[in-house]
C-alpha cells in the first residue's frame, strides 16, 4: 500500500491515541510523517514504530497554542522533507468537567487556546506552503461534542463546535487554490482518554462509573464505542485521492451515537 508515497503529513498530538493511529496508517501508506506535540517520549515512541514499518518520520516539540511553535513546526517539516501535503489537527485537551459557575476563566481559556486556537495557528502556519504548491489537505479532529452540547464540558464543546465552522471556512477560502479541509467527529473512543473522561464525569456527578460508562455505550446504535483504528481509517480516506471531491465536510465516527 503506497497511496501516500509522495506525501508529507504533519500530525499534531501524534504521540498517542487517535493521532498515533493516524500516523501509523499514513506511514503504512508510504507518507513521510512529522509528529508535533508537547510530550517528547510518546513522540519518540511513535517515530520508532513508524521506522519499524519502513516509514520516514521526525518529531518536532510543539505547543500548538503558541504561534512561534506552529511556525517552527511548519519550518522544520519543509527543512526535512521539502513540502507539506497533509495537516491533521488532532492535538487537544479534554478540559475541566465542571458546571460553568464552578469553572475559572483560566480553565476555559486553556481549553480554547489548545483545542481551537491551536487548530487555527497550525493551519495558518502550513497554508503558505500549501498555497505555493497549489495543493494541500487539512483534516481537523473535532468530537461528538461538536455536534451536540455536552453538559459539564462547556469549553470543550464550544471549541469542538467552532472547529466545524473553521473547517467550512478554510474549505471555502482555499478550495480554489487546490487545498481541501474536512473534519472528523469521533464519538466515545475506546482507550485511556475516554476512561479518564468517564471517571471525571462520574466523580463530578457523584454517580457510579459503570452507570456513566453505560450511558456512553447505550447512546450508540451499534451499542459499543468506536476505536482509534476506525477513526484512523476515515482520516486515511480523507487524505487519499479517493476523496478528491470532498471538502468542507464533517464525518462522524461514533457507532451511530449522533446521526446528522
Amino acid at each position: 500500500m503506497n497511496e501516500l508515497s509522495d506525501k508529507v503529513a504533519i500530525i499534531t498530538g501524534g504521540g498517542y491515541g487517535i493521532g498515533k493511529q493516524i500516523a501509523l496508517k499514513y506511514g503504512s501508506a508510504g507518507a513521510k510523517i512529522v509528529i508535533a506535540a508537547r510530550s517528547i517520549e510518546p513522540m519518540k515512541q511513535t517515530c520508532a514504530e513508524l521506522e519499524r514499518i519502513g516509514a520516514r518520520a521526525i518529531h518536532v516539540s510543539t505547543d500548538v497554542s503558541k504561534e512561534a511553535d506552529c511556525a517552527k513546526m511548519a519550518g522544520e517539516t519543509v527543512k526535512a522533507f521539502g513540502r507539506i501535503d497533509i495537516l491533521v489537527n488532532n492535538a487537544g485537551i479534554s478540559g475541566p468537567t465542571k458546571r460553568i459557575t464552578d469553572m475559572s476563566l483560566a480553565e476555559w481559556q486553556e481549553t480554547l487556546d489548545i483545542d481551537l486556537t491551536g487548530t487555527w495557528l497550525a493551519t495558518r502556519a502550513v497554508l503558505p506552503v500549501m498555497d505555493q504548491q497549489r495543493s494541500g489537505n487539512i483534516i481537523n479532529i473535532s468530537s461528538g461534542a461538536g455536534r451536540r452540547g455536552f453538559p459539564m464540558r462547556s469549553p470543550y464543546a464550544a471549541a469542538k463546535w467552532a472547529m466545524i465552522g473553521l473547517t467550512q471556512t478554510v474549505a471555502g477560502e482555499w478550495g480554489q487554490r487546490g487545498i481541501r479541509c474536512n473534519c472528523i467527529c469521533p464519538g466515545a473512543i475506546e482507550g485511556e482518554r475516554i476512561e479518564r473522561v468517564m471517571r471525571a464525569r462520574a466523580e463530578a456527578l457523584k454517580q457510579p462509573y459503570q452507570q456513566i460508562r453505560g450511558q456512553f455505550v447505550a447512546q450508540a446504535a451499534m451499542n459499543r464505542m468506536a476505536t482509534e483504528e476506525e477513526v484512523a481509517r476515515v482520516a486515511l480516506f480523507l487524505a487519499l485521492d479517493l476523496s478528491a471531491g470532498v471538502t468542507g465536510q464533517t464525518m462522524n465516527v461514533d457507532c451511530g451515537s449522533i446521526m446528522n
